[in-house]
């Protein structure tokens, strides 16, 4: 299964679970996924390796925010950017 189609079927049984983190996380990812495709002169439908690369970007830039709120002292957004780069960790290989 392409990884882009695993990560829609994630966020639909994450919709139906009622996890709102994992849900919006994922939404977040495939809208990210979607403005790469349609990036450009023409819009075209990413591989597996660009779908991982955009996965990496947003999961570093989760790191870069949760380190920003921790020097801000904001402690709840921080954890709340953590657990989401967690999550998109999980589709990234180890």
């Amino acid at each position: 299964m392409p990884l882009k189609d695993q990560l829609r079927s994630d966020m639909t049984a994450s919709m139906k679970a009622r996890d709102e983190l994992r849900t919006g996380t994922l939404r977040m990812v495939l809208t990210a996924i979607t403005n790469e495709e349609v990036a450009g002169k023409s819009a075209r439908e990413l591989s597996d390796d660009e779908v991982l690369k955009v996965v990496a970007r947003e999961a570093k830039k989760r790191r870069e925010a949760a380190e920003a709120f921790d020097g801000a002292g904001r402690q709840e957004l921080a954890d709340k950017e953590r657990a989401e780069g967690a999550i998109l960790d999980e589709y990234l290989p180890a």
